[in-house]
């Protein structure tokens, strides 16, 4: 069964936009429709769990074939929604923390993730509030998260703390470009209607060499990026070269030892305990 962490009280960090909040608050208990307003992440969900599979086996040295390739990872879910993400990683093996500021969506990835016998330990929090306590996992995620914060700086450098030494941290967004806007704005918003109106400011988006200059900062040394492209004939997500919309990035943290990029020595942390 899901255990629910606190759920009450609100979330302040520096990194947390109120009105963001607000706004998927008001949609909390849609998350697990597939054809409302959360049906692009259902679309993409199948893309962007191979894509953190395939890094992280790369980089702990699983086999990705295996049923269960995360088993014994601690992997924390920053911004959780309803848990879209965070049960089928937990299918997959992980010890999955996952954290929202918003309390109503919480509520509803507790609900579900019991329903489906799960268990996940989901919290009413934000990201600087682990990092202040010391928390620290194998694996960090914050997948379609950065663009709706209110201090991406705060945010990315509570994020980097929370990776373990000789862990991985992976990030998916929208990148700061003509097509995004065209795309993911004007077509995703207002033509096509596949999200709410005002769900993105695409002044918010970031380019990949900005995500990467605040990960370098936070000790962190980007190890992949990649396009995610949209085929509106097959209707579905696949990786590619193409960086001008959606992108996913894989980032890892020296263990003190060896290069950041050398996995060997790498000793998991059960739980996302304080590494202090």
């Amino acid at each position: 069964m899901a255990r629910a962490g606190r759920t009450r009280g609100q979330a302040t960090a520096a990194s947390v936009d109120a009105a963001e909040v607000e706004r998927f608050s008001r949609l909390a208990d849609r998350w697990w429709d597939p054809e409302g307003e959360f049906r692009p992440l259902h679309l993409l969900n199948p893309v962007r769990l191979g894509f953190i599979r395939d890094q992280a086996t790369t980089r702990f040295r699983r086999d990705p074939l295996k049923p269960r390739p995360l088993d014994g990872l601690a992997a924390l879910d920053i911004g959780c929604g309803g848990g879209l993400l965070s049960e089928p990683l937990a299918r997959l093996g992980a010890q999955v923390t996952a954290i929202d500021a918003s309390v109503e969506n919480i509520r509803t990835a507790g609900l579900h993730a019991g329903e489906v016998g799960l268990k996940i330990d989901y919290r009413h929090a934000a990201a600087e509030d682990l990092a202040a306590r010391g928390e620290r996992y194998d694996l960090v995620l914050a997948m379609e998260v950065v663009e709706h914060v209110a201090d991406v700086a705060a945010f990315l450098a509570a994020a980097g703390a929370l990776v373990a030494p000789g862990g991985m941290f992976v990030l998916s967004t929208l990148n700061r470009t003509p097509k995004s806007f065209a795309f993911a704005i004007v077509g995703a918003e207002y033509l096509l209607r596949w999200l709410p109106r005002g769900t993105h400011d695409w002044r918010r988006f970031l380019k990949p060499s900005e995500v990467a200059r605040h990960l370098r900062a936070n000790g962190l040394e980007l190890d992949r990026t990649t396009g995610v492209v949209y085929d509106p004939i097959a209707g579905r997500w696949s990786l590619g070269r193409d960086l001008g919309v959606n992108y996913m990035l894989s980032a890892t943290k020296g263990d003190g030892r060896t290069s950041p990029k050398t996995p060997s020595s790498f000793e998991t942390r059960p739980g996302g305990r304080s590494s202090g």
